[in-house]
């Protein structure tokens, strides 16, 4: 540097060195709250998929005589909703003595057994039980 100052005197050079800055654009944020629900397991804004039922489980019934009407189906679903909120995977759902294996996940029934036929029965792969 050719440029010459005194004691006391600012210095500032004639020319810059480096290329000013780039700023990236602030990212958008989303409010706590909003992130809290997205967060937690079974909360989020997402309408929940409607409950269905797998082959085995159509079968099963049919063969059983276990009927469903529109109460004791939004019942079975509000049990499932209930599961997820904890954080559930597979449950035993246990209505009116009837009980119920369900994937939470995939918000599936996967069988269903009428209380007369329960004896001797073991359920495997649940991590929770639910008794409506």
């Amino acid at each position: 540097m050719s440029e010459q100052f005194r004691v006391g005197q600012s210095f500032y050079p004639s020319q810059t060195r480096f290329p000013a800055k780039q700023m990236a654009p602030a990212p958008t944020k989303k409010p706590f709250e909003q992130w809290l629900q997205d967060s937690l397991p079974g909360t989020s804004q997402k309408p929940a998929q409607p409950l269905s039922f797998s082959q085995h489980a159509s079968v099963r019934m049919r063969e059983r005589g276990i009927e469903l009407d529109a109460a004791r189906l939004a019942k079975l679903e509000g049990a499932v909703t209930k599961a997820a909120g904890k954080g559930a995977k597979e449950s035993l759902i246990m209505m009116d003595n009837v009980a119920f294996v369900v994937s939470i996940v995939n918000r599936k029934v996967i069988t269903a057994v009428e209380q007369g036929q329960l004896k001797d029965n073991v359920f495997t792969n649940i991590d929770s039980a639910i008794f409506v």
